[in-house]
């Protein structure tokens, strides 16, 4: 794992897009105090990314590449899912598994780093939707915070089966209608964030988008947490704005009022997490 990873042949740069070089060239490495507040003068995520316009991943996605501490030593674990067409566009290690089985391919990957560099922090965090991770892959998500592995899931909770359709999933509210739920979700939202403190994670917050400051604070304890005392996991409300009926320029709103209410921010961490980002922001790190 290198920066070299992410440069260009230059044989071949002066072909390509403007966007693709500022990848590498405006990219924040080798910075351990990076952050939202390096946005307007880096690089992290091209313009012409595939998700639909103004939806709220994107600020997600902006907010967690420019909060990790070494995305040069970080390896990103997606899934199947809106979330999964966003990583041919960033300059970052990303592996993408079978839709469901994220945490179990990157407790491997973790493992395997840390034998091959035992000596550096290699950071490990899956980014999914709730399908992936309350769904179709809670076997897998569970059973990586029973073993104690040390990585950060994060969950972009969009309550929806938003890139198939509008299917209603285990994070859809109780009663909340979509095209291909009509009648209704008939059970209550699966409350994920506590299923995470009861199964071992050190530290678990929800929170929406609203705030990058916020989001990149949540970002960085979650991972210094993992890197030295096991699993953690963010819950991220990023609604998807076409499957609610809003407009491109919504989604802001959206969040801020599902700020007031069952997406207020909810923070929980062991004495061992708190121990960690004690250290950290002793170090200004945090």
């Amino acid at each position: 794992m290198s920066v070299k990873i992410f440069k260009i042949n230059e044989d071949l740069k002066e072909f390509m897009p403007q966007e693709i070089v500022d990848l590498e060239e405006k990219a924040t490495w080798g910075n351990p105090k990076r952050g939202v507040m390096d946005l307007p003068y880096a690089k992290e995520l091209i313009e012409e990314h595939s998700l639909c316009a103004g939806c709220p991943e994107s600020a997600a996605f902006r907010y967690i590449l420019a909060s990790l501490p070494s995305p040069e030593d970080t390896v990103i674990v997606n899934s199947t899912g809106c979330t999964s067409l966003v990583f041919p566009h960033i300059a970052l290690h990303t592996v993408h598994p079978l839709f469901g089985n994220q945490n179990a391919v990157a407790s491997g990957i973790k493992r395997v780093l840390e034998w091959r560099f035992p000596d550096k922090p290699k950071d490990v965090v899956v980014i999914a939707g709730d399908g992936a991770t309350i769904d179709i892959g809670l076997d897998c998500t569970l059973q990586s915070f029973f073993r104690q592995e040390k990585i950060t899931t994060i969950c972009f909770d969009n309550e929806v089966y938003a890139n198939t359709g509008g299917q209603d999933s285990g994070a859809t509210p109780r009663g909340m209608e979509f095209k291909m739920a009509p009648g209704g979700k008939q059970w209550d939202k699966v409350p994920m964030w506590q299923l995470a403190i009861d199964s071992g994670c050190h530290y678990v917050a929800r929170l929406t988008v609203s705030s990058p400051k916020k989001v990149e604070q949540v970002v960085k304890k979650a991972i210094y947490v993992a890197r030295e005392v096991g699993p953690t996991y963010i819950h991220l409300y990023t609604p998807c704005i076409l499957e609610i009926g809003l407009n491109s320029d919504q989604g802001l709103w959206e969040m801020r009022q599902r700020d007031k209410e069952r997406f207020k921010f909810f923070e929980y961490m062991t004495d061992e997490a708190k121990e960690v980002i004690k250290k950290k922001k002793e170090e200004g790190l945090l």
